[in-house]
């Protein structure tokens, strides 16, 4: 070493990277096959190989280091209304794209569909989560577009090619397009009947006139939209409060509109973007704040039932917040417990730590719960003509949104405490990562509002609900008497669920339900540790109360194979 040199560099662990990240990851590849979408291996394989690049890891750090710029105007004056990305961002999108997690589904929809996409995008979450939004959005837009026959067969092909085409054109000269969404307002939130802004149907002949056949259904729209997510999309479904022409009644209720970018006469819509959001987290992602200055719309669906056909694309964006935050639960643990096994204390590598191992086992326990409800809650996806997996998924969906969400903070914050000020600092991904689980919780519904949604399952429907969730847990009561009893005190908590008690019961209802998955499907190990720590006993609030006795040796070998 040069004499003058202060140090050398030692015991610091190797960034994480260059590792398969399906591979790795043993609870995933045994989710995805267990769900029925064992025929997704080969694909899910090369896609966890080049995720797990790090060159992957830099282009995530780049896209949230350089965000999105809105360019209101032109150098001629024009308003034009386009935000400019980093070409981290367009790469990301182009391979997210590019293996169908914004469409696949809808594309190519043989049994087990919906298990391999929600894999892919829990693969995906563990290196960007920004990119993710445009395609949970497009994704989830499908069912209510197949509601406007007229749309669909313009726009579909282009939604479900898996090119990424980010140049702002009218979709005929487009590649591939992406879907966002408009629903709150300033007054309102999630009160979206509060919503002011309105469409007035135009005349079909002044319609017509300029639009030709595609003029058929078209409305004028006047308002605002406080978080209008994406507005880079080639087109939006947005909620507006409808008046139709010729009608004496105004205000036949809230209605549900297609609004495109640019309009079939190839004209600029009037949408009017005043800001790019300042976010916590999300930072790649553009965010917005919009008026409708006259923009045009079509309707989506039935006059005045815009919220029964919102509520569909909902319940899939929901889904991805499940799957979504497993995703980022799996890229925590892993930052974390490579860390660990790189890092030496007090004569031993840290992973090698009672207390350490304690602490990375528990998380390694919840990220395994994750992954297999999120896998187990796209499988009812899959059947939605079944009435008991339609019925448990009407109970999960708003269940795990709630509960894994509101994980998530506490488990990226444990995370980086295992790597302490290395965790903390920008250089790594863990202080972006932990920005990025709030908004799982937030966007789409936040906690209380999941809560009351599956208080509504449950109130709508309640023999149904209950037979499909007993069914769910049954197999699993007979492998373990402290399981059994949990699931006989939460079919007594159910019929007796009050509002005010609704947090605690949906956290009931997700651990019983990973609980009985882990009984069935994982190690003893992994089973053992879960029911000691979260059936036998309370959740808790912090990581590393996990009982003395349980093989923290297997659990942790488990939890990152490389």
């Amino acid at each position: 070493m040069n004499p003058f040199d202060t140090h050398e560099v030692f015991n610091q662990a190797r960034p994480f990277g260059d590792v398969n990240l399906l591979q790795c990851d043993p609870a995933l590849q045994e989710a995805f096959a267990r769900e029925g979408a064992a025929w997704a291996g080969d694909e899910l394989d090369t896609l966890g190989a080049a995720l797990g690049r790090k060159e992957l890891q830099e282009l995530a750090r780049s896209a949230n280091a350089n965000g999105p710029r809105l360019v209101n105007f032109d150098r001629s004056g024009e308003r034009i209304d386009e935000v400019e990305f980093h070409p981290a961002w367009h790469a990301l999108m182009q391979l997210l794209i590019g293996a169908g997690v914004h469409a696949s589904p809808w594309a190519d929809p043989r049994p087990g569909a919906q298990v391999a996409r929600a894999a892919a995008y829990l693969l995906f979450g563990q290196v960007e989560n920004g990119t993710q939004c445009p395609a949970t959005m497009t994704y989830a837009s499908v069912p209510a577009l197949r509601r406007a026959p007229q749309i669909a067969a313009k726009w579909l092909p282009k939604i479900l090619s898996r090119e990424y085409d980010p140049r702002s054109l009218p979709v005929e000269h487009k590649r591939g397009a992406l879907i966002g969404m408009g629903m709150t307002e300033k007054q309102g939130g999630t009160d979206v009947r509060a919503n002011t802004t309105r469409a007035t149907e135009l005349p079909p002949f002044d319609a017509r006139e300029r639009f030709g056949d595609d003029g058929e259904g078209a409305w004028r729209i006047v308002g605002h939209k406080w978080f209008f997510s994406a507005p880079q999309s080639d087109a939006h479904l947005v909620l507006a409060q409808s008046d139709e022409a010729g009608s004496a009644a105004r205000g036949t209720g809230l209605s549900c509109f297609f609004v495109p970018r640019f309009l079939p006469d190839g004209s600029r819509n009037a949408i009017r973007v005043q800001r790019l959001k300042d976010k916590l987290g999300n930072r790649s992602n553009a965010s917005s704040e919009v008026e409708f200055c006259g923009a045009v719309g079509w309707l989506v669906g039935a006059v005045g039932r815009g919220i029964p056909t919102i509520l569909e694309m909902g319940s899939h964006t929901r889904l991805d917040c499940v799957v979504g935050t497993a995703g980022i639960m799996r890229a925590a643990l892993c930052h974390a417990l490579h860390h660990a096994r790189g890092r030496s204390v007090f004569g031993k590598p840290l992973a090698r730590q009672p207390l350490m191992q304690n602490v990375l086992a528990d998380l390694a326990i919840e990220s395994e719960a994750a992954t297999a409800f999120a896998l187990r809650l796209a499988r009812c996806f899959d059947h939605p003509d079944d009435p008991l997996e339609a019925a448990l998924g009407r109970l999960l969906t708003p269940a795990g949104k709630y509960w894994l969400c509101k994980r998530g903070p506490a488990f990226g914050a444990e995370a980086m405490e295992v790597m302490g000020g290395n965790g903390y600092v920008e250089d790594g991904p863990l202080a972006r990562l932990y920005r990025e689980f709030p908004v799982n919780s937030i966007w789409e519904g936040s906690g209380n509002v999941m809560c009351l949604d599956l208080l509504r399952a449950l109130g709508k429907n309640p023999q149904e609900s209950r037979t499909a969730l007993e069914a769910e847990l049954a197999p699993a009561a007979a492998l373990d008497a402290r399981f059994a009893a949990y699931a006989e005190r939460l079919g007594a908590d159910l019929g007796a669920a009050t509002e005010s008690g609704a947090r605690r019961i949906a956290e009931q209802v997700v651990t019983a339900v990973q609980g009985a998955l882990l009984l069935r499907h994982a190690p003893p190990y992994v089973a053992e540790a879960f029911v000691a720590s979260r059936i036998a006993q309370d959740v808790g609030g912090a990581f590393g109360r996990l009982p003395d006795g349980l093989d923290f040796d297997a659990i942790l070998a488990r939890a990152l194979v490389v």
